[in-house]
Order: structure tokens, then sequence, then C-alpha cells
């Protein structure tokens, strides 16, 4: 893969029961497609544990373990034991967790719980947050309230990134929403992280903001099974090797080679995740 574009997705879900007919066979295929970077983030206890085995099975993928806004309310009493397994190696990110009012499957309140548990755990650990945030139509609520809780927490005190060793504090993740949005999370020092979702004509405001986005703070994403883009060879479900429409929507866009574009996401994500174990090539 040497002669190839380095591929990054800081997000797919290779745990996903969609993928459990045939999970080797995607893995060949990212392979083949050139990635060197994949993060498998959770939503839920079971998730949580499928990414860690994962990723121990293949020791240059990485797992971020975290409950989904969703699931606030239906798994906070197991919460707790869950994120005492945050240190854990393979270990290099805490989520997906965030806000959530598009569909609203938790009360308000126990997403902020929750979101303040993981962010509690990401500082004692220095390992950043995956960050969800939906809004119904073209409303901002809960960008809005993502925001207010970073601002309120640790993490937006004076010297409150210092917990992470100089590291982004977390990543917007699947990143959506306003430049004002954007602008904010990158004045608290995270990262933006790009996916299929850019093709939606809803989204279109990214094409204005992601210019605007500096180098070193840029991810790119699938969000697989999920969010599955145009040209996609399967267009029922989205695979991590389909970064590679998103990477090429990024440079178009950015005006830059998509060769110096995906060099420098790599750098970033490993700027970003803290690893304890070596990466196989």
């Amino acid at each position: 893969m040497s002669n190839q574009t380095p591929l990054t997705d800081a997000h797919g879900h290779l745990q996903a029961d969609r993928f459990d007919a045939d999970r080797d066979e995607v893995i060949v295929r990212l392979r083949a497609a050139g990635m060197t970077r994949l993060l498998i983030p959770s939503w839920s206890v079971a998730s949580s544990q499928g990414a860690v085995e994962i990723a121990r099975e293949h020791d240059w993928m990485d797992a971020a373990i975290g409950i989904h806004p969703h699931h606030a309310t239906d798994e906070a009493s197991q919460r707790a034991a869950l994120l005492a397994r945050a240190a854990e190696p393979e270990i290099v990110a805490i989520g997906e967790t965030g806000i959530d009012t598009k569909r609203n499957y938790a009360p308000l309140a126990d997403q902020i719980a929750n979101f303040e548990a993981h962010i509690e755990v990401a500082v004692q650990l220095g390992k950043p947050l995956i960050l969800h945030c939906r809004s119904a139509g073209d409303g901002d609520d809960a960008q809005r309230q993502l925001i207010k809780t970073l601002k309120e927490s640790p993490i937006g005190a004076p010297g409150g990134a210092a917990a992470f060793g100089g590291r982004a504090p977390f990543i917007l993740h699947s990143a959506s929403g306003s430049q004002g949005y954007i602008e904010d999370g990158l004045a608290l020092g995270g990262l933006v992280s790009i996916s299929g979702l850019v093709f939606r004509p809803e989204e279109r405001a990214t094409a204005e903001w992601i210019r605007a986005v500096p180098a070193d703070r840029l991810l790119t994403e699938t969000d697989a099974p999920w969010l599955t883009m145009p040209g996609a060879p399967d267009p029922s479900r989205n695979e991590p090797a389909n970064v590679a429409f998103t990477l090429a929507w990024i440079a178009e866009r950015r005006g830059e080679a998509v060769d110096d574009l995906a060099a420098a996401i790599s750098a970033t994500y490993d700027r970003a995740f803290p690893r304890r174990r070596p990466r196989s090539d």
C-alpha cells in the first residue's frame, strides 16, 4: 500500500451487525484501497465491547468506547462500568457521545448528564471525545447545547485542554451545521471530521466552511455502515473504503492535491489519538 493514497477513516462502525456476514471481506477491501488509519467508535455497551475486540485483532486499528445520546437513558445504569474500561490500550478516544435533538430518543437532561460523564473521563485520561450532534431541520439547538456544555466543562476552563497534552480535546464527528458552530468548535481546540453527509443537499453549508478549517484540524470518516455517498459500490451500506469519495470531495473544494490532503489527515489522526501500542503496516 506504500504507493497508494493513505486513507483515514476516523469514524467507521466496523462492529455493526451489518458487517457480521462479511467483515473479513470488508477489511480486505479497505486495506486494498489504501487505508492505514481506522477508528472504531461505539454507541452502546455491547458495541463498545465489539469495537475493542476488533481493535485487538488488528493492531493498526483503534477503538473508542461510549454511550450515544440515543442511549443516554436506557444505558445510564451501565455507563460508569463501561467508562471504567477507558484506560485499556486499544481505546484511544471516548464516545461517541454528545447531543441529539433531531430524534429525541432520550430526554435532553439525560443526554447532558451522559455527555458530562464522558467529558469527565476524557479529561482524566487525556483521551479525546468523539462528539455526535444533530438538530431537527434547520435548527441549531443541539449545536448550541453541545458548545455550551463544553464551555462549562473543564475543557472550556482556562488551561482546560492541558489534560490532553497538546492534542485536541474532541472531534466533531460527521460535522454538520453553520460556520459559526464550526468556528466555536475550533476555538475550543476541536477537530472537524467530514463524512458522506456532505453529499446531502441540506448540508450545502459545509461546502462554504470547509475551506476555512485549518489543514491540521481536519479528519475524514465514513460513519459506516451509514451515510453512503454517491458513487459507492453498494448504495445500501457504507464501508470504510468509501472514505476516498469524501477525501476527493474535500480536496476539490479546498483546491488541494488529494495525496497531500490525505497525508495531512493521516498526520492529524496520529496527533489526535494517544496510542500505547505499535501500529503495523
